[in-house]
């Protein structure tokens, strides 16, 4: 008897070692939850001070908030093939959320979420969408027509200066904002328009800023990720509009104010979802209303007359009392785009490729 009670002690103290481990190892009797892997693919480095930076604050913010989430991000990530290489990386090593922050990157993740139906692709300022692929945005041209108020208050030459990216609709539609607020309060001045053909090159962005300053313009915005036109008009003694973030730091003499991003929400919304499991494909597009998207705080020399203005209207667009882009709006050419009493549709928006009265410069590729 002594013996088969030696053996069945030894047999019980191995089951118990044995589930003992297990638990260890974090399987499912340990109660612990299995982590959501989650990546962002960037299209410029995080220390951009700019667009990437504003993401990867967010991401940073997200982990913080959620802890259920681990993330990972590849910056510097050409558009094209680079990047599906990247994002298929991405779904072999487990990642089941991706973020991919750059409209050049949407065919790319097109391709690979069609390859991946379990990983959730989420791209920004994009337009496709499948079961497995949103978008998502936000409507910057909110406080970038705020911040044309404040440019077209401000300027003395009535001649204002714009870096531009690339001649897609996203910043064809927030130059025209922001012409339309500098057009609102000052109908003597123009905004002219410079082309870089990329996202983030701080030499070709300082190079463009310099060539409008020559011109004689006495503003500067930008659709850039650096904050290089910031401190080309700083050099030049005259203002500037910043992008993405608060850029004031690197040109405080000069920066009036930017229009500024703030994903924070949205990637904690989309986190949550996926990990609950009610995600559902969609395409976001909000404004100042939901946080994310706002105005930097006006800098010093702003007039407090010009605070007032801009505080008022950025309480009408909230509450839905106004509409940037309700007619009557005309184009280049004097004709007559949106009649009085019509606004544009979100369709119509989405895919804008013209210029309105004031802008001079091409929308070309």
């Amino acid at each position: 008897m002594k013996k088969y009670f030696l053996i069945l002690s030894i047999l019980l103290l191995s089951l118990s070692l044995f589930y003992s481990c297990q638990n260890k190892e974090g399987n499912t009797t340990s109660g612990e939850a299995k982590k959501l892997k989650v990546a962002f693919v960037y299209v410029s480095p995080v220390g951009d001070a700019g667009w990437t930076f504003a993401h990867d604050k967010a991401r940073k913010e997200m982990e913080k908030e959620l802890d259920f989430v681990e993330t990972t991000y590849m910056e510097s990530i050409s558009e094209g093939s680079d990047a599906e290489r990247i994002f298929t990386s991405l779904c072999e090593k487990g990642y089941k959320l991706i973020f991919g922050t750059s409209f050049g990157y949407m065919d790319s993740m097109e391709n690979v979420s069609k390859k991946y139906p379990d990983v959730v692709f989420m791209h920004c300022s994009g337009y496709k969408t499948s079961s497995n692929l949103g978008n998502y945005f936000g409507r910057i041209e909110e406080p970038r027509y705020l911040s044309g108020l404040v440019a077209g208050k401000m300027t003395k030459a009535n001649k204002i200066g714009y870096v531009a990216a690339h001649p897609i609709p996203e910043v064809v539609r927030g130059i025209n904002a922001f012409t339309l607020g500098v057009r609102k309060v000052n109908q003597k001045a123009t905004v002219h328009v410079v082309w870089t053909y990329t996202w983030f090159d701080p030499g070709k962005e300082k190079e463009a800023a310099d060539s409008l300053l020559d011109t004689g313009v006495d503003v500067i915005a930008q659709h850039q990720d650096t904050s290089a036109p910031q401190q080309a008009a700083e050099a030049k003694g005259v203002y500037s509009v910043g992008y993405n973030c608060d850029m004031s730091s690197f040109a405080p003499k000069a920066h009036l104010t930017a229009p500024v991003w703030n994903w924070t929400p949205f990637y904690v919304k989309t986190a949550t979802e996926v990990h609950n499991g009610t995600w559902k494909t969609c395409s976001y597009w909000e404004g100042m209303k939901s946080d994310v998207v706002d105005l930097a705080p006006l800098g010093p020399m702003v007039q407090e007359d010009v605070k007032k203005l801009v505080e008022k209207e950025k309480e009408d667009i909230i509450a839905g009392k106004y509409e940037i882009f309700a007619g009557p709006i005309k184009d280049q050419q004097g004709k007559e785009r949106v009649a009085k009493g019509k606004k544009l549709s979100d369709e119509e928006l989405l895919e804008m490729n013209w210029f309105i009265e004031g802008v001079e410069g091409k929308v070309s590729k």
